[in-house]
């Protein structure tokens, strides 16, 4: 839910202009761009026929492209060189990239070094936490660590625990990310040292869970992972069976004062809710201290951020999933902090600086490499969020036909949406969508949302065995909602 903060605060470093240039330079494309071609027949005029009556669309933009996942033949186009919003669709782009760019097997580390010396069990100096990247760390991972220093007979550092997140920049949020998305988990802040609370790994936030207490008394907060460092300010109530539950929860901008107001049900089942944290390289380190704690080693200092140097001791290296299984997460939950490090990790592998900059050039360069006509893209995030991101419905529909060819595509095909697919891990964003038999599991597509926009792109089998391409962005809806079934009946038609 977006909920508003205390105060409108702009706190986000603005990109030259020349990023744009930068990331849309001509490059020749390994094969001419398929000709447009409108079919006579039946599916054609189908789709036709619905575009024209369909109320959702009055008023709206449509881009609709259509190939065969054979060679490329562009089948069917209804404003197929417009460029629109993607919202989430992008992250197709960005998989790919990422893929071509860092390989299915890269992996993220995260180390723990230290300035002093072990005398005894006592660690003569500071500890220090250094993030390249993970956005998978989990507080199980810390826990890992914890005991490793322990069996080597460490029970007490006498400096400070060090935060180190200078594999990325500095700059926290993308360029567009509006002000009151902050706080939501889907907005949260990037960093190269960062922990998630659970296996969704929204990297960087705590759950909030909610239960309600005797009437009349406050509900019962508790969080995920259990923190100090954030502060609770419970103004919530509980009410009678029947009242209403209107609970809501913000954090204070650039705090970590989470506030919840409103009622709860006395007979309400638990509420949770993803909070975005104010610093997450502190607040990993934060999460690290506790781990430490309950192994029975005592940090004396404070936490906070610093830079690791070539001078001290490594004592721990952890290393991430592989790129092809943080695909899964990524892309079947539509997780924007994922494809944020992926973009940032770009730029930090090519041109050793994790920045938004360089990896949407990395990016640019990347999808030229492969065909895609990048002077006809703006690219401002790696996740879709921004709505000042534009691309035609041709040119991710050329994409998804021009990876099918690459080692990793399988990697890159498991990771998308399954319709009508239970299990959460397999069907995604998808698993409540096209759950009829004739289409179930027969469509692996990515979901894309926003204000007033809606998309959804991928592959689907058709009823005469072919697989067909797909890409269908709707923007400028008054109901982004009524828009997902507009999408799912082009499927339905093109699936026959």
């Amino acid at each position: 839910m977006n909920k508003k903060l205390k105060q409108k605060t702009t706190i986000i470093t603005l990109f030259p202009l020349v990023l744009i240039l930068a990331i849309i330079p001509f490059f020749h494309t390994e094969e001419p761009p398929a000709k447009a071609v409108e079919p006579a027949g039946e599916l054609s005029a189908e789709i036709r026929k619905l575009i024209e009556d369909e109320p959702v669309l009055d008023g709206a933009l449509a881009g609709i492209s259509i190939r065969s996942a054979d060679d490329g033949e562009l089948l069917y186009e209804h404003n197929a060189d417009t460029r629109l919003q993607p919202a989430s669709v992008l992250k197709l782009v960005t998989a790919a990239a990422a893929l071509s760019v860092l390989g299915e097997e890269h992996r993220f580390t995260t180390e723990v070094l230290s300035d002093g010396t072990l005398d005894g069990g006592t660690l003569e100096g500071d500890l220090y936490l250094k993030g390249m990247g993970d956005p998978t760390l989990l507080p199980a991972d810390f826990d890992a660590m914890a005991k490793e220093l322990k069996e080597r007979g460490i029970k007490k550092v006498t400096g400070d625990l060090v935060a180190d997140d200078s594999w990325f920049d500095d700059i926290r949020y993308s360029e567009d990310l509006t002000w009151n998305d902050e706080h939501q988990y889907y907005g949260s802040q990037v960093s190269a040292l960062t922990v998630s609370p659970n296996q969704d790994f929204d990297a960087g936030t705590v759950i909030v869970n909610i239960l309600p207490g005797q009437k009349g008394r406050s509900a019962v907060i508790s969080l995920e992972p259990d923190t100090d460092y954030v502060t609770i300010i419970n103004e919530s109530v509980t009410v009678d069976p029947e009242g209403k539950q209107d609970i809501h929860i913000e954090r204070e901008h650039g705090t970590n004062t989470i506030r919840i107001t409103g009622s709860i049900p006395a007979d309400s089942n638990k509420l949770r809710e993803w909070v975005a944290v104010w610093e997450p390289s502190l607040f990993a380190g934060s999460v690290f201290k506790k781990s430490l704690e309950e192994q029975g080693i005592k940090v004396v200092g404070k936490i906070k951020n610093g830079h690791v140097t070539d001078t001290m001791t490594g004592m721990i290296s952890h290393k991430s999933m592989p790129l092809e299984e943080l695909l899964i997460p990524f892309m079947k939950l539509s997780n924007n902090g994922h494809a944020e490090v992926l973009v940032k990790e770009m730029g930090k592998v090519v041109h050793d600086e994790g920045s938004w900059e360089k990896g949407l050039e990395v990016m640019g360069v990347a999808l030229g490499d492969y065909g895609i006509d990048t002077s006809r893209l703006v690219l401002r995030d790696g996740s879709g969020i921004s709505h000042a991101n534009l691309i035609p419905a041709n040119e991710v529909s050329k994409l998804l036909h021009l990876v099918q060819k690459e080692e990793w595509f399988p990697a890159f095909y498991s990771a998308l949406p399954v319709a009508g697919s239970k299990d959460r891990m397999v069907g995604g964003t998808m698993r409540n969508r096209l759950k009829e038999e004739q289409l179930k599991d027969r469509v692996s597509a990515k979901t894309g949302t926003l204000t007033g926009v809606s998309t959804l792109a991928g592959y689907v089998k058709s009823g005469s065995g072919d697989t067909l391409i797909f890409t269908i962005m709707l923007n400028n809806l008054l109901d982004d909602r009524e828009g997902r079934k507009v999408e799912d009946q082009i499927v339905r038609i093109i699936s026959k």
